[in-house]
């Protein structure tokens, strides 16, 4: 029994597990770090762009003792300029993932309930839990979120409602007219008592036709929170940025949560920077565009069924994922398993280059015939 006093559900959480290092795996199976392959965490294989790595090389050796612009007012002002919406409109956060939570402590507690998606983002589960709010979990259609039986969830303590649109981890999508309908129908029914959070870490890797901007939906629903990141396409993973567009009233209350000098120097020069890359973008969605073909295509001539994915990943069902992950890490190749998202015979497999792609199929192959 434990010894420190905890609320019950705080107690009752199972703390977020991230994709293994490449450090740890090379420990536990005396592997050299440099013959293992990552492809665990969605990270950008290529890393941030060369514009990025040099503005923070000229902006480390100027750095002081001195606290990150609390407001980000730079950063805000090359969001604003780019989705057309004032600075009061956009929160800053220590990646999406820090959003997410920002929008639980405004607007949950025990009193409260949150809906969200099976085989979701885990971390609207712990955001829920972690305020004492009750959870409603819905079903999947075909792996993806089904919105209306969402929408048909909801109840009288309802007051955040996720979507994940592409879906982490089964890579799904929802159209733009399907999520239009949605929002429209929510906002009939329940006005400003139901925020509706849209999580679109993994937009950039849609194809253009499937692209929407959400910006427009943000303008319309007052009840609508978005939120992006730079950790995914842009590669910034270890900066940690993100933001959230909303109507002020919704973004005074994450503000007002929110923990001062949330972004660091260096990340939201980052940011700024990756912002204007367009370039880089173009090469990593044109790279990712190849590699998912890659492994899609390499995983049907493995016999394995697949989800037809929108983002950097792909969801994969091996059968007995607990054997088949750890032949891949003798094999120095680092997946991740996703039994606690409720999917106990997939992995999730990120992009990566070309030759780290070749090799997990091939230690794929291995591992299925081992």
């Amino acid at each position: 029994m434990s010894v420190v006093p905890a609320l019950e559900h705080v107690q009752a959480l199972a703390p977020y597990q991230p994709g293994k290092p490449i450090e740890e795996l090379a420990r536990e199976y005396g592997l050299d770090p440099a013959s293992i392959i990552k492809l665990a965490s969605n990270e950008n294989p290529l890393g941030c762009s060369g514009r990025v790595r040099e503005a923070l090389g000229q902006a480390a050796g100027a750095l002081q003792g001195r606290y990150p612009d609390a407001n980000g007012f730079d950063l805000k002002e090359a969001l604003a300029a780019r989705y057309q919406v004032p600075q009061n409109w956009i929160t800053l956060g220590n990646g999406s993932n820090d959003l997410l939570e920002l929008a639980s402590l405004a607007l949950l507690d025990s009193r409260r309930s949150a809906v969200y998606s099976a085989h979701a983002f885990v971390v609207y589960r712990l955001a829920t839990q972690a305020r004492g709010a009750r959870h409603i979990e819905v079903p999947t259609r075909h792996y993806g979120h089904d919105l209306p039986a969402m929408l048909q969830a909801v109840a009288d303590d309802t007051r955040l409602l996720f979507i994940a649109n592409p879906n982490n981890p089964t890579g799904t999508h929802v159209p733009a007219a399907e999520v239009d309908h949605f929002l429209e129908t929510a906002w009939q029914r329940h006005g400003h008592g139901l925020t509706v959070l849209i999580d679109e870490a993994y937009n950039e890797y849609l194809e253009p036709g499937a692209q929407f901007d959400s910006t427009e939906w943000v303008r319309r629903y007052p009840n609508l929170i978005v939120t992006r990141t730079f950790s995914k396409a842009y590669g910034l993973a270890g900066l940690r940025v993100g933001y959230a567009l909303a109507q002020p009233d919704l973004t005074d209350m994450l503000n007002r949560v929110r923990q001062p000098f949330n972004v660091n120097v260096l990340a939201q020069l980052a940011a700024r920077v990756a912002l204007d890359d367009t370039d880089f973008l173009i090469r990593t969605h044109a790279l990712n565009h190849e590699g998912r073909e890659q492994l899609q295509q390499g995983f049907a001539a493995l016999g394995l069924d697949y989800v037809p994915s929108h983002t950097n990943f792909v969801l994969v069902r091996v059968g007995d994922a607990p054997r088949v992950h750890e032949h891949l890490l003798r094999q120095g190749v680092i997946v991740r398993p996703v039994a606690a998202d409720g999917l106990p015979e997939h992995l999730r497999v990120t992009v990566g280059l070309a030759h780290e792609n070749a090799r997990l199929l091939e230690a794929l192959g291995a591992a299925l015939a081992a």
